[in-house]
C-alpha cells in the first residue's frame, strides 16, 4: 500500500500540490483529472519518488517498483519497438510481438527503428513497454494522446485486461479514458 499525507510541492515559489493525501490499496485504480497546469504530473512524480515534497509523507513497502508512460515516449530511437521493451522486461520476445501487435503495430513496423514510427505508434510502444516492465504501481500520464477514436477504445481495453487487479495511477484530461477509475479532481491552481 502507498500512502501519500499532506503533501505539498511548490517550484519558484508558487504552490503546485497543497495537502494532497491518498491512500493506495493493491488493486486501486484511481484517476487524477484536472485542468492543465493544477499539478497532475507533479503529483505522479511525486508519487513515484522522481521529486520530493516540500513537505507532508510519502510511505509504501521498501522495494515498491513503478512502471510509467510518461507524457513523453521516452523510447530509443534507434532501437525497435521490442528492443525497447526487452530493455526493462524479460517477456519472451513472442510475447513482446503479440502485445506489440495487439496494440496495432504490424509486423512491418516491428521491423524498424522507432525514430521511423508516428507519434501515435510510438505512444504504443512506450504503453507495451510500461505494461510489460515488472511493476507494482503502473503510472499512467496521458497514455492515449495521438491515437484516433477507435485505436483509443482498443487500446483502452488491452490495458484494462493488462492491469485487472493491478494498482493503476491515470493522468486524463479525458474523463471518457476515466471508466473503472476513482476520480481524483485536482483544483485548479490559484493565479499568480
Amino acid at each position: 500500500m502507498l500512502e501519500a499525507v499532506k503533501l505539498c510541492k511548490a517550484f519558484d515559489g508558487r504552490p503546485v500540490i497543497q495537502d494532497f493525501s491518498i491512500r493506495l490499496k493493491p488493486g486501486s485504480r484511481v484517476c487524477l483529472t484536472g485542468p492543465s497546469g493544477s499539478g497532475k504530473t507533479t503529483l505522479l512524480r511525486l508519487l513515484m519518488g522522481l521529486e520530493k515534497p516540500d513537505s507532508g509523507t510519502l510511505s509504501m513497502p521498501r522495494g515498491t517498483r513503478f512502471s510509467a508512460v510518461f507524457q513523453e515516449n521516452r523510447l530509443l530511437e534507434q532501437l525497435t519497438a521490442e528492443a525497447n521493451v526487452s530493455l526493462v522486461s524479460a517477456a519472451p520476445r513472442q510475447e513482446i510481438a503479440a502485445l506489440l501487435n495487439a496494440l496495432g503495430l504490424d509486423a512491418k513496423s516491428l521491423a524498424q527503428p522507432v525514430s521511423t514510427f508516428s507519434g501515435g505508434m510510438k505512444r504504443r510502444a512506450a504503453l507495451c513497454r510500461a505494461l510489460l516492465a515488472p511493476y507494482d504501481i503502473l503510472c499512467l500520464d496521458e497514455p492515449y494522446k495521438g491515437l484516433d477514436e477507435a485505436l483509443r477504445a482498443q487500446v483502452m481495453r488491452i490495458v484494462d485486461e493488462h492491469t485487472r487487479g493491478k494498482t493503476v495511477v491515470l493522468v486524463t484530461h479525458d474523463l471518457r479514458e476515466a471508466e473503472g477509475y476513482e476520480l481524483i479532481q485536482l483544483p485548479p491552481l490559484p493565479p499568480v
